[in-house]
């Protein structure tokens, strides 16, 4: 059952078709699923509701237990509706659930639907649920594709309320460049609903269905990529508001109120975060809304990336600690030998002994007092003492580093503030992984920043090949100039770095041999990393080079980041 909740095949759903640009054929059956795993009612179930002729391309009749090329196991039909269905299979050869679209060679959709599926096949990206085989064989057409048990649909993410402000601006991100790299490969989807997105176990999101869900349902576009522009902000809107930004029902979400027409998420529900507000209306202002304060509507989703990425990043929330389990003695420090108290029983607590009352006791209280008494005032005389001399050779040592002209002389002053001419990815393999952000890092901003990707497994940036010598950001000043002091805050602590400077007659380092002057060691950092240099430093290039991430909020996956970069000198 908890594959079965998790990943069910998307292509029973029929809600919520209307205010798309995308049509379905009239074989299609536009009733709202009761039960989408389970829809298996006697009209859907024989095919009916077109004009297709259901009599020449009938449902299979297939069984649980039934194997298709003696590997793919039938376990459970989830879906069966206009002479296709789609199971819970298990793979025997590589022993893993799989998911099965079948219908019968002669559907009308036949062709097309494995036309599609060999496309999505192709493009191989890992943001989409992967399509294994698409086979014709025994009058049977039949589409594998990944079964996804630690994933949960988007439709069931909303059931509880809103996505919080970071989940959903992930969420819209990762999907639309998603949707971007697939038009670029000329693939659309055009049934993009909350429950085709689903987020892992390790926070990712992905999409399934892509052109075999449109193709099984016979749905086409003039316009794909405004479809599913319009359908990516019809995600957000809903993961914003827990509302359909139409006004009918859809998805397990309430529509808006009928007659007011399409109104801003952040009008809808308080608390919206504004720029992703703005961003859901952009997306849908293709069907009717009205775009906020004038901004351009976003027609494709590489518009959308665009868009995304011309906001503000948002910050993950500060990981939340429970508190610990209430201290409990142990038999050690209860008493050796001594049996531990019983868990609820209340123990008999022992009056302490009662305090000096004879008259000798009174008269060690007393001397114990003045014993206090004349301690504090001996140490306070000397504290005072000690002060006086510091103080007077501080005065001294300010008389001997100021100057005839009353200039001081002390050569670890910072200087003043350095205009950074430009900023640039560390790409030591070629490839950078944030270049388009790496202005935030010196924008004079400390609430942007330049943020890695996420990395798994390892926090060397994945242990990636072409990451092995780090990432990092390289500071140009323009011209040589004498660095004094450089002042670094950081996304997260607990990264691993340095700062590296090139020598003076360098010129556009690249490598790490290019930098050749340490200003720090390698070492973990804070939330922040300064260095007072006691002799300046000539140099144009800076390095600030970071070699190790720290955890991003799991045990398992990594992420760094530059917020602000200064450097002082003359």
């Amino acid at each position: 059952m908890a594959e079965r909740s998790t990943a069910a095949v998307d292509v029973a759903d029929n809600s919520g078709d209307e205010p798309l640009t995308a049509k379905a054929d009239q074989s299609t059956s536009d009733g709202v699923a009761q039960n989408r795993e389970r829809e298996t009612d006697s009209e859907e179930a024989q095919g009916s509701g077109g004009t297709e002729s259901p009599g020449k391309a009938s449902p299979p009749e297939l069984h649980s237990g039934h194997k298709l090329a003696r590997r793919y196991r039938l376990e459970e039909c989830v879906t069966r509706l206009d002479g296709f269905s789609s199971w819970r299979a298990v793979d025997e050869k590589l022993r893993r659930a799989v998911g099965v679209h079948l219908l019968p060679a002669d559907h009308p959709r036949a062709r097309s639907v494995l036309a599609a599926a060999r496309s999505s096949a192709l493009l191989g990206d890992p943001r989409f649920v992967q399509v294994l085989d698409a086979v014709e064989e025994n009058d049977l057409v039949y589409v594998v594709h990944e079964w996804l048990p630690d994933a949960t649909e988007l439709t069931a993410l909303l059931a509880s309320g809103p996505l919080e402000v970071h989940e959903a601006y992930q969420m819209v991100s990762q999907v639309s460049q998603a949707m971007a790299a697939a038009h670029r490969e000329g693939l659309a989807h055009l049934r993009l609903t909350p429950s085709a997105v689903l987020r892992t176990s390790t926070g990712q999101w992905r999409i399934r269905g892509l052109a075999v869900n449109a193709a099984l349902r016979g749905i086409s576009s003039e316009t794909p990529q405004r479809t599913d522009t319009e359908a990516i902000g019809a995600l957000l809107y809903a993961a914003l508001t827990q509302r359909w930004p139409y006004d009918n029902d859809a998805y397990g979400l309430s529509g808006l109120p009928k007659g007011v027409g399409l109104i801003a998420p952040d009008q809808v529900r308080a608390g919206v975060h504004r720029g992703l507000s703005e961003l859901a209306m952009r997306a849908l202002a293709n069907d009717g809304a009205t775009a906020s304060r004038h901004e351009t509507p976003c027609t494709t989703p590489e518009e959308l990336v665009k868009a995304i990425a011309e906001m503000p990043r948002i910050r993950p929330p500060e990981p939340t600690f429970t508190a610990p389990p209430e201290y409990q003695r142990t038999s050690y420090q209860q008493g050796y030998g001594r049996p531990a108290p019983h868990m609820g029983a209340t123990q008999p607590v022992t009056a302490p002994p009662p305090p000096l009352q004879s008259r000798t006791g009174k008269a060690l209280k007393w001397a114990v007092s003045a014993l206090l008494i004349a301690a504090l005032g001996l140490g306070s005389w000397q504290l005072a003492e000690t002060l006086m001399q510091h103080s007077k050779s501080d005065d001294t040592q300010k008389t001997k580093t100021t100057d005839g002209n009353g200039k001081g002389t002390d050569k670890t002053k910072p200087g003043k503030l350095l205009k950074i001419q430009s900023v640039s990815e560390f790409t030591p393999s070629g490839t950078g992984i944030q270049e388009d952000e790496v202005s935030l890092a010196a924008d004079g901003n400390p609430q942007t920043a330049w943020i890695t990707p996420q990395y798994k497994g390892y926090p060397n940036f994945g242990n990636l090949p072409n990451r092995k010598d780090g990432s990092g950001i390289i500071i140009d000043l323009g011209a040589v100039r004498s660095v004094s002091k450089v002042d670094i805050g950081l996304y997260r602590s607990g990264q691993t770095m340095e700062i590296l400077a090139a020598a003076k007659d360098g010129s556009r380092p690249a490598s790490l041999r290019d930098f050749s002057e340490q200003i720090t060691p390698l070492s973990q950092a804070g939330k922040s990393l300064t260095k007072q240099l006691e002799e300046p430093i000539r140099t144009r290039f800076v390095l600030v080079h970071i070699t190790s991430l720290p955890s991003d909020n799991d045990a398992n996956t990594y992420r760094g980041g530059i917020s602000e970069i200064r450097v002082f000198g003359s």
